[in-house]
């Protein structure tokens, strides 16, 4: 044990411990996957800002990016070691983390990093400058959206002095007015390691880590201050309150909220089942009171886990010819309901199933398992992890009906008018609760095995593979390794028709694949998705006119069953005619939304630009509004034959990563998929290169606070072209990483966006790629984004990159080619896509080694060939008036 830190705790595998100064320190050993999670969670959120500080919490974690006294250009810092990295505001806290391939070196870059923008930051008013335009457009972009801006407003109206009722991202006049003397003082109050617990999960050497942690952490003071208590609760609220947003927009939406209680509380286990046994599509009661009824397009639940009293919000959207009051009617009878028809034990198991699915999928990933204890930390402990899991599989339906009669009640609704009451049915004050009291009772469980240290090289990775054919023609690959938790996925391509039996069925095409996971002949809808849940299984299924995709997460044991329930959707589907109308339903409704975003207005008209083919083809663009005027024709019988005409696995690809029995698994993919054939013949489409016309368009979307950019262009090259490499690393630096050229100046100098870049999207057979440009900023700035992309496009190709960016971008798509290759959803993808083009892993190994062969001159002569932003179709979608 290093000097200055002393053991507290061993709870299921993960060591706590605490430096002299305060700080927390979790360790979360786990060498599964060679990667390794850095995360620092801050008690400190929106919830801790007083008057005239709103949005403080969050602008400082902007802020916390520009950089420290040791590390002064920290985004080029983590983008040159091939770092994934975020950061998050929340209520109760503020979170940091990065993610990366696990090496020694990058391990204790991190921490040292962490140590140092702890209390070395650079908090200057010239970096604000920048970052202000930023975070607003962070807010415009939320206020583009129909349902986020009801729920903040309704979420505000709730709330009559505590600060769950202000949104984290702020006011805007705080924001714009905001004081850096008072903003460090903010900064300097919080941000101190007696109020922060640091993570590390994932593969590292346990000793050698805590010693770095007490080398770079303990020579921070412990800090003299005192962070006071937050005292601040709402009073009992004394009857209904509504709320009005007008906003433009296509599709209605109503919601109600109900306050409850922390998530400490013993009953808040109960408050995420009624979330679900009300929410939960398409099993909860508000779906089939509104969705099945067609009185609503979708329903959705929100039980907000805090550390002081929260809420249960329920929601629904609605198509513009639906009525709001009948619906909102039906909405508030079925919430407020639960007197006349009580939880039932089916509901309860129904709900315990899917949250035991949920935790079970974070806590066997490390990354996402050390990223959901900040959630705990923040509501004031991390062992709340495991004792809401413990919790659950011990409730009662009693207590959540008792939970339900106690706080679903018409005077502690925020959704409707104020309504007088002379003799209101009020709840029970909201309190605090004990923390250390509760965690009193918490008994550990057992910590989960580990698993193998698998080297995810592209040498590795074949010799482990396992690949063969099924008696009719599908290709599958296996590849076996132990994983923590047991975790398998499973990616399948199916490959269907060809350029003329495909002409016009292209909407039926979607709405086919749409129905497979929507029931099958022996179990509706409802009970397939249960069984999903009962077996811990994630299944999506998206397709197009000319294929299906469908990926799969599971565990070991339930794999054959889960492989006979994929048989079932894909071999045997219900197509219910209800289910079809929701489905048409619910697409409507998005694309209806759609016509007034700003981003898929952009996007939209920038392919209906770039499209040459016949309105029949395969390859042709639906616009939006074809899409809505095909959907309202759509029939089901059209979608339920092109099943019937193009479904099979013989020109199917099937990959298998994880913890399996390799010969139980080859045995069922033949039993339950190696007889099935198509009808129709399968061709793959072409898509040959089409030279773009150049042009530049605008659109108007009244009433949007962002705006959107969208570039594209096609250009004559595959991945497979002798110039891809030198393509993609230029592309890399010039807009594809979080340290690009793009990003640097419309984000770190000119502050115009919140997010912009480019990317390339080539074909793997024909030659024949998009480039594409994208950037959101605000109306007003619409020029100088513009201006800025034009230039750095200009300058990338005149004066190319430097050697020294050149090697450092190097460095970084190594580690990243290596990140990526440890995820197994995107492995067991990567493989299935290798096995439809006859590759193996060697052509990753072999572009990587391209890569790092380039040369400066090189990139630049590739980059002139190709690009320029001349060439570009442009559309800048917003309210520009």
């Amino acid at each position: 044990m290093p000097p200055g830190a002393r053991l507290v705790r061993s709870v299921e595998g993960i060591n706590e411990y605490q430096l002299w100064n305060g700080l927390k320190v979790l360790l979360v050993a786990d060498s599964s996957k060679p990667t390794t999670t850095v995360s620092i969670t801050y008690r400190v959120g929106s919830r801790h800002e007083n008057y005239g500080e709103t949005g403080m919490a969050h602008l400082l974690e902007h802020l916390m990016f520009k950089g420290s006294k040791a590390h002064p250009r920290l985004w080029e810092e983590l983008s040159q070691r091939g770092v994934n990295f975020n950061g998050s505001t929340w209520l109760d806290r503020t979170n940091y983390y990065e993610t990366f391939a696990a090496r020694p070196d990058t391990l204790a870059w991190a921490i040292a990093m962490e140590a140092d923008r702890m209390v070395n930051s650079r908090i200057s008013g010239e970096d604000l400058k920048t970052e202000f335009s930023v975070v607003r457009n962070e807010m415009e972009k939320n206020e583009n959206s129909p349902s986020s801006t009801l729920i903040a407003h309704v979420t505000s109206a709730a709330y009559q002095w505590h600060n769950y009722g202000k949104s984290t991202i702020g006011a805007r006049t705080d924001v714009e007015n905001v004081n850096i003397p008072r903003l460090r003082a903010f900064w300097r109050k919080y941000y101190q390691p007696d109020n922060a617990t640091l993570i590390v999960a994932g593969a590292f050497d346990s000793a050698q880590t805590l010693s770095l942690i007490a080398q770079q952490f303990g020579k921070i003071p412990r800090p003299k201050r005192l962070i006071e208590t937050t005292y601040t609760l709402d009073p009992v609220q004394d009857g209904e309150r509504d709320v009005t947003v007008r906003r433009v927009g296509e599709s209605q939406g109503i919601a109600a909220l109900y306050h409850t209680v922390p998530a400490a509380h013993p009953d808040y286990v109960a408050t995420e089942v009624l979330a679900l046994i009300l929410g939960d599509s398409p099993n909860g009661r508000l779906y089939k009171a509104l969705v099945d009824k067609k009185k609503a397009t979708e329903v959705y639940p929100w039980a907000a886990n805090m550390e002081e009293p929260g809420f249960l919000l329920l929601g629904a959207n609605l198509r513009s010819e639906q009525s709001l009051p009948e619906a909102k009617k039906i909405m508030l009878d079925v919430i407020e309901g639960f007197a006349g028809n009580p939880v039932t034990q089916e509901e309860l198991e129904r709900a315990r199933a899917k949250l035991e699915s949920d935790q079970e999928q974070v806590y066997n990933d490390p990354e996402k398992f050390a990223v959901a204890l900040s959630d705990s930390i923040g509501n004031g402990d991390w062992r709340l992890f495991f004792m809401f899991r413990d919790r659950l599989k011990a409730l009662k339906r009693e207590d959540v009906q008792r939970v339900a009669i106690t706080w679903l009640k018409s005077s502690n609704r925020t959704s409707g008018s104020f309504i007088p009451d002379t003799q209101p049915d009020r709840v029970p004050a909201p309190a605090k609760v004990n923390i250390a009291e509760q965690v009193k009772t918490f008994v550990p469980g057992v910590a989960i095995a580990q698993a193998e240290n698998f080297i995810a090289t592209p040498d590795n990775i074949d010799r482990r593979t396992q690949t063969g054919t099924l008696q009719n023609g599908m290709k599958y690959a296996l590849l076996p390794k132990s994983t923590r938790g047991g975790t398998v996925v499973m990616s399948f391509n199916l490959n269907m028709g060809n350029q003329d039996n495909l002409k016009g069925k292209a909407t039926a095409a979607e709405l086919a694949a749409a129905m497979l996971s929507r029931g099958t002949q022996t179990l509706n809808h409802q009970k397939f998705t249960e069984e999903l849940d009962r077996l811990k299984t994630r299944l999506q299924i998206d397709g197009s006119a000319t294929g299906v995709s469908i990926t799969v997460e599971t565990i070991r044991d339930n794999v054959p069953r889960v492989l006979e329930l994929l048989r079932d959707a894909l071999r045997q589907p219900a197509f219910d005619a209800a289910e079809f109308d929701q489905v048409v339903d619910q697409n409507l409704a998005q694309l209806e939304e759609s016509r007034k975003d700003p981003q898929a207005v952009a996007v939209d008209i920038a392919r209906k630009q770039l499209n040459t083919w016949p309105a029949d083809d395969p390859r042709y663009y639906h616009s939006t509004d074809e899409r809505i005027a095909e959907l309202e024709a759509a029939k089901l019988d059209d979608a339920k034959n092109f099943w019937l005409e193009f479904y099979g696995t013989a020109y199917a690809e099937a990959a298998i990563v994880g913890d399996f029995d390799a010969p139980l698994v080859e045995a069922a993919l033949q039993r339950n998929f190696g007889d099935w054939r198509a009808k129709q013949l399968y061709q793959r489409v072409p898509k040959p290169y089409q030279e773009t016309r150049p042009q530049s368009l605008s659109k108007s979307t009244p009433d949007k606070a962002n705006a959107f950019f969208f570039g594209t262009m096609a250009i004559p090259v595959s991945d497979h072209n002798p110039d891809f490499a030198a393509l993609s690393l230029g592309n890399y630096l010039l807009g594809g990483s979080t340290n690009s050229r793009i990003l640097e100046r419309i984000r770190q100098k000119d502050g115009v966006s919140y997010g912009g870049g480019s990317y390339l999207n080539p074909s793997s057979v024909d030659e024949t790629a998009n480039f594409v440009v994208v950037a959101i900023f605000a109306p007003q700035n619409r020029n100088k984004l513009e201006a800025g992309l034009r230039e750095e496009i200009a300058r990338a190709l005149r004066d190319g990159f430097t050697a020294a960016e050149i090697e450092d971008a190097k460095k970084s798509l190594a580690q990243q080619f290596q990140l990526s290759r440890s995820q197994d959803g995107e492995l067991a993808a990567q493989i299935s896509s290798n096995l439809h083009l006859g590759r193996t892993m060697q052509f990753d190994a072999d572009f990587e080694r391209k890569i790092m062969a380039l040369t400066p001159d090189q990139v630049r002569a590739a980059m002139n060939r190709y690009i320029s932003y001349a060439k570009l179709v442009t559309v800048t979608a917003g309210d520009f008036k």
